[in-house]
């Protein structure tokens, strides 16, 4: 099986994902392209960065270049029960680049459901997030874990925040060792430590692993978790989209902002995640809201590189000519062969730098391919 990208480029991804997004109801989201610094200034932690492009407005407010979008969406939700606010977004966010270490513009798509997220909602959002993975590349996974089930392991344990991030900063690495030193440093019981253990080691298919994530569930709050996991794949599963899902407790975001089922999506030939989301509940409450969230973005930078890397000519043809005379042959060809669904570059002199499948060339009135690279 084939895992090209599903794009030839990036507009030609925004506009297929976009169609599916408001296939399932959601509302595109338009937003101006800063905030007030102070926005992002008291969220630092949730952003993927801390840098963050800044300058002063004409009244002498300090605004900043959007380095992310959820937060313009929560900040300007209605908070209302009535029905859920479901949105989608295809915006330019400004942040550094891990491999230049300067600013970039990426533009990122994704989509949020604000209001009284129940099963359905969740479920959907994820469903959205595996057929966006789908469509990207036909070899993908989609790895899922759930905040609840963690901090109900460690609920009755009585830790600070600061032993609490460093026990999920072990689940994250999958560090097994250190895992047992923190549990005996901190006092933690013999069960849940065996059981941390355990959910460090859980990675797999969803009908794989989750009979050890039954196992290990202790009480009211990992139970609930393990049911919501459920409900999530048998929904995937009834919509034909459970191929390719599987469960990773080493997924794991900040308490403070994140709260229930979490996923991040992975294509081939891409090292990094090209799509993340989750259940942020928590991040609502810190801006003073009731309402329940949960969405997904793609990272659109991310598959830019493999569309670049995985298209081997610049046009189908190059197509040369040598003079003003020869226009309307020259026309005629480049008109026949755009309707072919061809792409063609025209121009004097072959320099070296476009990379072609077919080289053609006008002599007077005539049109001879002069070199096929198939």
């Amino acid at each position: 099986m084939s895992s090209k990208i599903g794009f030839a480029n990036e507009e030609a991804a925004v506009m297929e994902l976009s169609r599916m997004y408001r296939q399932f109801g959601f509302k595109h989201f338009k937003m101006s392209k800063f905030e007030e610094y102070d926005l992002y200034a008291q969220n630092k932690d949730f952003l993927l960065g801390s840098s963050v492009i800044t300058f002063t407005d004409t009244n002498g407010s300090l605004m900043a270049l959007k380095p992310d979008v959820t937060l313009s969406i929560v900040k300007g939700s209605n908070d209302a029960f009535t029905e859920p606010e479901k949105v989608y977004y295809s915006e330019n966010v400004y942040r550094v680049d891990k491999g230049t270490h300067r600013f970039k513009e990426i533009m990122q798509l994704g989509l949020e459901c604000i209001g009284e997220v129940g099963a359905y909602e969740t479920s959907e959002v994820i469903l959205l997030a595996k057929k966006s993975l789908d469509a990207v590349c036909c070899r993908n996974i989609l790895d899922i874990s759930h905040m609840g089930f963690l901090l109900g392991l460690i609920e009755d344990e009585n830790l600070s925040d600061k032993h609490r991030a460093r026990l999920i900063e072990c689940i994250r690495s999958k560090n097994t060792l250190e895992m047992e030193k923190l549990c005996a440093s901190y006092g933690i019981g013999y069960e849940t430590a065996c059981a941390l253990k355990t959910l460090t080691g859980i990675y797999g298919s969803f009908e794989k692993c989750v009979d050890e994530l039954r196992a290990i569930s202790r009480n009211e709050t990992t139970d609930s978790a393990v049911a919501e996991l459920e409900s999530v794949y048998s929904f995937l599963k009834s919509c034909g989209c459970a191929d390719g899902v599987n469960l990773d407790f080493s997924i794991v975001s900040d308490i403070n902002y994140y709260n229930g089922v979490i996923f991040h999506g992975f294509i081939d030939g891409v090292p990094n995640a090209v799509l993340s989301g989750g259940r942020y509940d928590n991040l609502m409450r810190k801006f003073g809201k009731r309402s329940g969230a949960v969405g997904f973005a793609v990272y659109l930078d991310q598959l830019e590189r493999m569309m670049r890397s995985d298209e081997p000519y610049d046009v189908d043809v190059l197509l040369l000519y040598s003079s003003d005379e020869q226009l309307p042959t020259l026309a005629q060809t480049v008109m026949s062969l755009t309707q072919q669904g061809k792409s063609v570059r025209a121009q004097r002199y072959d320099a070296g730098s476009v990379k072609y499948r077919t080289l053609m060339k006008i002599n007077g009135t005539e049109v001879e391919t002069v070199e096929t690279n198939d």
